[in-house]
This record gives C-alpha cells, sequence and structure tokens, in this order.
C-alpha cells in the first residue's frame, strides 16, 4: 500500500484549518445594570432571570458571536448606575448596556450610550420621557402611560364616576396621575382628589384614609413593584376592602412576584397591563417554566419578560447585521422589529423606539390553589399614548 507524501506546505495548512475551526467565536458583552440590592431587588432579580433564561433556552452564540453577559447591581441609586455604566463601557468594552430598574436610573445612563454610541436596552424604567433622553435607547419595558390609559378608560365605561388616585411621586408616577386624569375625566369621570406617596420608605396608612374620607366609587393606584404587598396589607387593615370603595390600577399593583403572598383580599382586583404570568399561550407557558425552575420557583413577572425581551432584540439585531457590532447599524435593525413574545405579539416602534404592545384587562382569580392575574379583555396594538399625543 502507498501511502501518500505530506509536504510541509499541506500539513501547516492542514493545521490553520482546524485552527481556524477550533478558534473561539468573537465576544459579543452586554452590561446588565439593575437594582439586586436594596428597596428593588425584586425588579433587578426579575429582569436577570428574563435575560438569563432567554440565553439558556437560545444558547450563548448568534451570528458569529459568542454573547457575554455581564452583571452589575447599582442598589437603585442613580450615582452608581453612572458610574457602573461608565466602567461598562471604558474597562469592560461593553458593546450593548441594558437593565435600568427606574427611570432615574435610566437617565444617568443616557449620555453615556450617546457619548459611546451604545445600544441601550431599556428593561424596566416605564417613564414616557425616556426613549428620548438618546438616540440609542430601545425600550422592551413598557411606557407607564399605556396601562393606566387603558384603565381609565375601561373603568368609566363600566360605570365608575369618582375616583381618587393615589401615586408614588417619581416620575412614572407623575405619568399615571396625569394621564389617568386625563383620560378618565375625558370619559365622564371626575377625580376628586390627587393624592402623592414619598418613593422611598412610603407610609401608606395617612394617605389611605385621606382617600376613605374622600368617598369616591374607586381607588386609583400606582407603586412601584414591590410596593404593592405592603400598600394591600394597610389597605385590608383600615378596613378598606370592606368599605365598597373598588381598587384598581396598572399591573403594578397585583405583580406576579408577589401575588401570591397578598392573600385572598386582591380576589377580583382588576388592572391592565402587558404581562400576565397567565397568559394563555404555550410560548409564555414555556417562559414561565423554565424562569421557575432556573429560580427557586420564583414566578416571573413583567420585568422578568421585559429582560427576556430585551435579550431578543439585541439576538435578533445581530442575525439582521450579520454580527455588526456597530451601534448605528444594530439600533437601527431594532426599529420595526416585531416577534412573538411570552406576553403576547410586540414591536418596536420605528419612529420612537418604543414598545407596541397589547394591554389586557385582568382580574385576580384563583385556580389551583394561587392568585393568577386572568386576562378577559384584550386592547390590541397600544403605543406610548403620551409620544401619540403629541402628533
Amino acid at each position: 500500500m502507498v501511502r501518500p507524501v505530506l509536504t510541509v506546505t499541506m500539513v501547516l495548512a492542514a493545521l490553520g484549518s482546524a485552527q481556524a475551526q477550533e478558534s473561539p467565536k468573537e465576544t459579543y458583552k452586554i452590561g446588565l445594570v439593575a437594582p439586586l440590592t436594596g428597596p428593588f431587588t425584586s425588579t433587578g432579580k426579575q429582569v436577570m432571570a428574563g435575560a438569563q433564561f432567554y440565553l439558556q433556552q437560545n444558547g450563548n452564540t448568534v451570528a458569529g458571536k459568542r454573547i457575554e453577559l455581564i452583571i452589575k447591581d447599582d442598589a437603585g441609586i442613580a450615582d452608581q448606575t453612572r458610574r457602573l455604566v461608565q466602567e461598562l463601557i471604558v474597562n469592560d468594552k461593553v458593546n450593548a448596556i441594558a437593565g435600568f430598574g427606574l427611570t432615574p436610573l435610566a437617565l444617568a445612563a443616557a449620555p453615556l450610550a450617546t457619548q459611546s454610541k451604545t445600544p441601550m436596552i431599556v428593561m424596566a424604567a416605564a417613564t414616557s420621557i425616556v426613549t428620548e433622553r438618546s438616540p440609542y435607547i430601545v425600550r422592551t419595558s413598557f411606557a407607564q402611560a399605556q396601562p393606566v390609559v387603558v384603565i381609565a378608560d375601561w373603568q368609566a365605561r363600566h360605570g365608575m364616576k369618582k375616583v381618587v388616585s393615589m401615586v408614588s411621586d417619581f416620575a412614572p408616577g407623575y405619568d399615571s396621575e396625569t394621564f389617568f386624569k386625563d383620560s378618565f375625566t375625558r370619559a365622564g369621570g371626575q377625580v376628586v382628589e390627587a393624592l402623592r406617596i414619598p418613593l422611598q420608605n412610603p407610609d401608606f396608612a395617612p394617605f389611605l384614609q385621606r382617600a376613605r374620607d374622600a368617598t369616591p366609587d374607586g381607588l386609583f393606584v400606582f407603586v412601584p413593584a414591590g410596593q404593592a404587598a405592603a400598600l394591600m396589607r394597610q389597605f385590608s387593615e383600615r378596613g378598606l376592602d370592606k368599605s365598597g370603595i373598588r381598587l384598581f390600577g396598572a399591573g403594578d399593583l397585583t405583580d406576579d412576584d408577589t401575588l401570591n403572598n397578598m392573600g385572598d383580599v386582591m380576589l377580583g382586583t382588576v388592572t391592565a397591563y402587558f404581562y400576565s404570568a397567565a397568559h394563555p399561550s404555550e410560548k409564555n407557558r414555556a417562559f414561565v417554566d423554565g424562569v421557575r425552575k432556573a429560580n427557586n420557583n420564583m414566578r416571573a413577572n413583567f420585568f422578568a419578560v421585559s429582560g427576556y425581551d430585551g435579550m431578543h432584540v439585541v439576538y435578533e439585531a445581530l442575525r439582521k447585521t450579520a454580527g455588526s457590532i456597530d451601534g448605528d447599524a444594530l439600533v437601527g435593525a431594532m426599529k420595526g422589529m416585531a416577534w412573538e413574545s411570552p406576553r403576547g405579539p410586540i414591536s418596536i416602534d420605528p419612529d420612537t423606539r418604543d414598545i407596541i404592545q397589547n394591554i389586557y384587562i385582568r382580574k385576580v382569580e384563583k385556580k389551583g390553589g394561587e392568585l393568577w392575574n386572568t386576562e378577559f379583555e384584550t386592547i390590541a396594538d397600544v403605543k406610548d399614548p403620551v409620544k401619540a399625543a403629541r402628533k
């Protein structure tokens, strides 16, 4: 048997080919900054859980890039957000930044995204102005006015006439207060009193008493996720649950993450929101089950799905640009993107870089011994009403 003669050139070519096949993929780094300690820990943990589950479900490579998620805790403090984002961009050389649990945190990071031309995926902060603070911001969570306008109109159409509004004293609360009043009064209702609660260490009791003294038909509430359980405890302790005053609001009020701990006082509470862990789709069931298994039985909430969808826009933008790391190209690829999320059909508005999504009317019901936000009506393709009103 005659064996083939291997020349030095052939050997080197073979080695080069093997090395090329085995060489590591170029890394695309995403810096995820979220409050993982402090009063807004639940927000950060949910965003992180959703982002990590997307990686688990879809793998860590796309368009020739290996995705690396670098997670930082800003404890919900804007100065820390700014410092961490700067370190991620300058020292870690990240290609995108993501997360941002509250509006002040997103606003602190926005100038850095603009200066460095780094795509900034907002997975939580909900004030309308957020996306206007940098041309590199794309939001996959929600604009606070989206569910607020929907629930105001729905309650007015279903016989509610006289309401007290009670919101946290920061930017999303102002959006909630303003757009609830505008929509509710336009539909024929009356806001008899507008109350603002301190954001840090709130004591709800005196505000609930003022609301009760006004004898309204209903109490519209917006507080950040994580504070609703304390609010509901005091609502019940002061007997408002038996007063005939109907409590309602956006979905922060019946946050899936804490709903089961609030007790049966929540039964029948009506809210409007863009996501429920009970959303009836196979994609959502897989999402909720996956997050639960990976996070010690934690139930996914609206921040988790926002983190999950935030990773999706990065993956799909990389696919559309054939792996480009150019910030302008990637943000351009995200504009107009549409897909089926665990929350339902969503898209990115090409004009505002904000999310367009369904808003669902939900009611708290008990199923299988657990409390769930059961969707029973859908308002399709809702844009940010604040931006829409300017046109």
